[in-house]
């Protein structure tokens, strides 16, 4: 239209350019989809070689809510079966697609942070803070 994203007001404070970053908070998480059902015979442990058929992308105001949104988009059917069923922190050590439903699984049943980083190798500094709502 020969028009740049400064030029043009932004349609809800009519003030601000549309180029203008946002000033409300929120959280993007991107999840890998793989569907190794599709190929026959494939190694299902994850490592660095490239394995998704595809991603998601969701944002929200909060990570729990980030987060959600994306495993919906997966359309992987029922994911929470998967949290249902029993796991050990030894399951969680191979990195599988199942992992992530599988720590669900493990924090639900009491297993700690720190437990699941040792098993995992995963870096502390991500896991989420507890929110806390005052009750």
């Amino acid at each position: 239209m020969g028009y740049t994203l400064d030029e043009i007001p932004n349609d809800i404070t009519r003030k601000t350019p549309a180029s203008f970053e946002p000033s409300l908070d929120y959280v993007v998480v991107k999840i890998p989809r793989w569907a190794f059902e599709k190929f026959p015979g494939v190694n299902p442990t994850l490592g660095p070689q490239m394995k998704s058929v595809g991603e998601v992308m969701a944002i929200g105001r909060t990570f729990k809510e980030a987060l959600g949104k994306g495993l919906r988009s997966l359309e992987i059917g029922d994911w929470r079966k998967d949290i249902r069923k029993r796991w050990s922190l030894a399951d969680i050590r191979r990195p599988t697609r199942e992992r992530l439903f599988q720590v669900f699984s493990l924090l639900h049943e009491g297993i700690t942070l720190e437990q699941i980083t040792r098993a995992t190798g995963y870096d502390p500094g991500w896991w989420p803070k507890p929110h806390r709502t005052g009750h």
